[in-house]
């Protein structure tokens, strides 16, 4: 596959996922372009999100706000806004851990009546240094068949991204509700136009494997001829991916898209096996393993914006 190198300007990236790795990603990446896009997952039904989604029938605002907080510069007014954006009232009425950016975003949509204009508003107010796009029009629901502890030995389906997340038991699979949504245009767009695109890390099941499921937006990510880069989870999640090794994420990701090939799998040093088998099922996907230290600090399940845009860098350099 063609793309562009880091030496290139400004290298044409697209980032797709959700909640903190997604942003984590954002953040590593606006070190090595301007031209950045966040396409973002629209299935959250918990918390303030979920409330406004209900009550105002929007797509769920957060995983939006927090990708336009991750592209914030590191200036004092980058620094203020993207404090603003994530601050959650504590009070014991209506407001209670609503998110400012939240219901800035549901007010800016409300007087615009365009999710994307609202979004790029948003972002000219913040000075954000990118784009960030849903990556469906309307918003979804997620089903998942689990094998609930309390229930091993037959599958039960499971609704709506926070209880997937939250489930006792192991997630199999995961759909999309509707089966096919009408993808965002502009993130289409994006997909098609990339010189490299990324995806991860992030809660596997509920914000990654998501972006892969709306057939639009899959098929943009097929056919295009950018570099495609996966960044692996630091560990198991709770609930959600609980006794999965980093070979068996690989595995979800080819069940979910067998038809996408990647180019590089970025993945933290304390993941590399003795045996190599992560290499291995890398490169059955057609990618080469990079292997880095991209975690804040040692058993972290966080990753670090400034070792991760290292990795990045490197990466690319060698593709």
């Amino acid at each position: 596959m063609t793309g562009a190198t880091p030496e290139t300007s400004h290298p044409k990236i697209v980032a797709l996922g959700g909640g903190h790795g997604l942003a984590a990603s954002l953040a590593a990446l606006r070190h090595l372009t301007r031209d950045l896009t966040g396409v973002v997952t629209v299935a959250d039904n918990g918390g303030s999100s979920g409330r406004l989604r209900e009550e105002l029938g929007i797509l769920p605002p957060g995983d939006l706000r927090m990708a336009l907080a991750a592209l914030c510069g590191d200036d004092d007014w980058g620094r203020t806004w993207a404090g603003v954006l994530q601050h959650r009232f504590t009070s014991e009425g209506p407001l209670k851990d609503h998110a400012v950016g939240n219901l800035l975003i549901a007010a800016i949509w409300d007087q615009l009546g365009d999710h994307v204009a609202g979004l790029d508003l948003v972002a000219e107010l913040l000075g954000a240094q990118g784009r960030v796009l849903p990556m469906a029009a309307v918003p979804l629901d997620i089903e998942a068949d689990v094998h609930l502890r309390s229930a091993p030995d037959r599958l039960t389906v499971v609704r709506g991204q926070s209880q997937v997340a939250s489930v006792d038991g192991q997630v199999v699979s995961v759909r999309l509700d509707p089966l096919d949504p009408p993808a965002c245009p502009e993130a289409v767009a994006a997909v098609k136009d990339a010189d490299w695109i990324t995806v991860g890390p992030g809660s596997w099941f509920t914000s990654v494997m998501p972006t892969l499921l709306v057939p639009e937006l899959r098929d943009a990510l097929v056919s295009s001829t950018a570099q495609r880069v996966l960044v692996l989870n630091l560990g198991e999640q709770a609930g959600e991916t609980e006794g999965l090794t980093p070979v068996d994420h690989l595995e979800v990701l080819a069940a979910h898209a067998p038809e996408l090939g990647l180019d590089l799998v970025i993945a933290d040093t304390s993941l590399v096996d003795t045996r190599g088998n992560l290499e291995a099922m890398a490169r059955s996907l057609g990618a080469k393993l990079v292997v880095a230290e991209v975690a804040t600090s040692p058993g972290s399940d966080q990753h670090d914006p400034i070792r991760l845009a290292a990795a990045f860098s490197r990466a690319m350099k060698q593709a």
